[in-house]
C-alpha cells in the first residue's frame, strides 16, 4: 500500500493524518521491520485507523465494502486543480494533467482493490476481512449524511466495474462532471462556523426534503422566486430576494424548496447569521471561482437601530470595492418590510435631536433597497386557512373527522395559537395526528 501512496502526485495532497496515508505507513514498518516497534504497537496502530474508518462509514451510511467505498470518497472529496477544473468542463483533451491522474489512477485501482490478507496473515488479525465483508446496523436517513452516502456509494459500485485504470479515469472524471469535487459538489447546504482564527464553511448534513407543492397557496409568489432561481442558475441576470410577511406563512420553506428543486442543477445555499456579517468577504472569497450557483441566505433578517451589522452587508450586495460574483446571490426572510426598526420620529420634521431626518430614512431604507425582489408572505383569511388545513388533512389518511369537524377544530385551534397560519395549520394536523390512535 506505501509503494502507491508514496507514487500519488495529483492526489498526494492527502495528507499525514488521512486514514490512507497513515495505513500506507504502518505497512511499510510491517513489510520493511521497524526498530523498537513491537507487533502489538503496530496491530493497535491499524486498530485505531480502523476504528476512524468505521466513524467515517458512520456518519455517511456506508455499507458491504467499506474499503472501496472509504476510496470512491478519498476521489469524490478531493478537491485538487484537475478535479476542480473536471467538475467544469470534464476531462477534455489530452493535456499533461491528464498523465499525470492516469498514473494516480493507476496507484488508485490497485488500492481499490487491495488484497489485504498478507498484512492479516503476518499480524495474526482479521480486521481487513470484516471491513471488505460489512453488514452495518439499519439507521435512520436522518443519522447520517445521505446526500453524500448515496453518490460516493454509486461511484464505489461502478468502480467495482472497472476494468482497469483507464476505466477509472473514466468513471471518477464523469463522476466530477455530474456532481461536482468536495464538500460543494456533494452537499446541499453549509453554515459557518469557526476553528480558532480558521472561518470554515461546514456542510449541513442534514436538509429538509420540503419541495414548492408542500405549501399550500402563495402561488404567485413562488412563480416570483423560481423565475428569478431560474434565471440565477441558467447564468442569467438575477436579482437578490426579500421574502418578507407576517411569521409562519412559508418564507423559509420557499427558500429549501429552491435548494431542493435546483440542487441537480448546480445550486448551493450558505447560511448566515447576523452576528456572521463580517465573515460575508471570506465567505465570498472561498466560493467565487466555484462551478456552482450559491445563495447566500439569511433567515429572519431584522436589525434594531443599535445594531451596525447591516452596514456589512450593504457593502457586500452593493457599494463596496470588491464586485459581487456572478454565482452568488443574497435570500434573506424577514417579518420587517424595511429590516431596520423604525420610529415615529425618523418620519417627523419635529424630531429633536436629527438635524437631517431625511438622511436617517434614507440610511434605513437603503438595505432593503439593495434586494431587487421583494416578495410579500400575508398572513392568510379564513378561507385561505381552512384550505390549507384540508389540504393537509387529505395527506394523512389516519385523520378520520369529517370536513365540519376537522374545520371547526381548526379555527378553534388557530384562535388559541396566534391566528391564521399555514404554521398553526401544521400544528394542528400534528396535534391531530398525535391523539390519533
Amino acid at each position: 500500500m506505501y509503494r502507491e501512496t508514496a507514487r500519488l502526485i495529483m492526489y498526494g495532497n492527502l495528507g499525514k493524518d488521512s486514514i490512507l496515508m497513515r495505513l500506507g505507513g504502518i505497512f511499510e514498518k510491517v513489510d520493511r521491520g521497524a526498530d523498537g516497534v513491537t507487533k502489538e504497537e503496530l496491530v493497535r496502530a491499524i486498530y485505531d485507523e480502523i476504528y476512524r474508518l468505521l466513524d467515517l462509514s458512520t456518519t455517511y451510511g456506508f455499507d458491504e465494502n467499506l474499503w472501496q467505498c472509504y476510496i470512491a470518497y478519498v476521489l469524490a472529496t478531493n478537491e485538487n486543480p484537475f478535479s476542480i477544473i473536471c467538475e467544469t468542463v470534464g476531462a477534455s483533451g489530452e493535456g499533461s494533467a491528464n498523465t499525470i491522474v492516469k498514473q494516480d489512477m493507476e496507484c488508485f485501482y490497485h488500492l481499490f482493490h487491495y488484497n489485504f490478507s498478507a498484512i492479516e496473515e503476518k499480524l495474526g488479525v482479521q480486521c481487513f476481512d470484516i471491513l471488505t465483508h460489512y453488514h452495518s446496523m439499519a439507521k435512520a436517513e436522518n443519522t447520517y449524511n445521505k446526500s453524500v452516502s448515496e453518490k460516493v456509494r454509486a461511484l464505489a459500485e461502478n468502480l467495482r466495474g472497472a476494468k482497469d485504470a483507464e476505466d477509472m479515469f473514466n468513471l471518477v472524471t464523469s463522476f466530477y462532471k455530474q456532481y461536482g469535487v468536495g464538500k460543494f459538489g456533494l452537499n446541499k447546504a453549509f453554515r459557518v462556523v469557526h476553528r480558532g482564527e480558521e472561518m470554515i464553511l461546514s456542510p449541513i448534513t442534514h436538509t429538509s426534503d420540503v419541495v414548492l407543492e408542500d405549501l399550500i397557496g402563495y402561488e404567485l409568489q413562488k412563480k416570483q422566486l423560481i423565475d428569478n432561481t431560474e434565471a440565477f442558475v441558467e447564468g442569467r441576470r438575477a436579482n437578490n430576494c426579500l421574502l418578507f410577511g407576517d411569521s409562519g406563512t412559508g418564507k423559509s420553506t420557499c427558500i429549501k424548496a429552491i435548494l431542493n428543486r435546483y440542487y441537480d442543477k448546480g445550486l448551493r445555499l450558505i447560511e448566515v447569521y447576523k452576528h456572521q456579517f463580517q465573515d460575508l468577504s471570506s465567505i465570498i472569497e472561498q466560493i467565487k471561482n466555484r462551478n456552482y450557483k450559491f445563495i447566500i441566505y439569511m433567515d429572519d433578517l431584522s436589525f434594531e437601530e443599535f445594531e451596525i451589522e447591516y452596514k456589512y452587508l450593504k457593502a457586500v450586495i452593493e457599494g463596496g470595492m470588491e464586485v459581487k460574483p456572478d454565482n452568488v446571490l443574497i435570500y434573506a426572510t424577514s417579518n420587517r418590510r424595511h429590516l431596520i426598526r423604525e420610529t415615529w420620529s425618523d418620519r417627523s420634521d419635529m424630531s429633536k435631536d436629527e438635524l437631517h431626518h431625511s438622511d436617517t430614512m434614507q440610511e434605513k431604507l437603503s438595505l432593503v433597497a439593495r434586494f431587487g425582489v421583494t416578495i410579500n408572505f400575508s398572513r392568510p383569511m379564513k378561507k385561505e386557512f381552512e384550505e390549507i388545513v384540508l389540504s393537509l388533512a387529505e395527506k394523512n389518511p389516519d385523520i378520520k373527522l369529517t370536513k365540519e369537524e376537522l374545520l371547526m377544530q381548526a379555527n378553534a385551534w388557530s384562535i388559541r395559537n396566534g391566528g391564521y397560519s399555514g404554521r398553526v395549520a401544521e400544528q394542528f394536523i400534528i396535534h391531530l395526528k398525535s391523539i390519533t390512535r
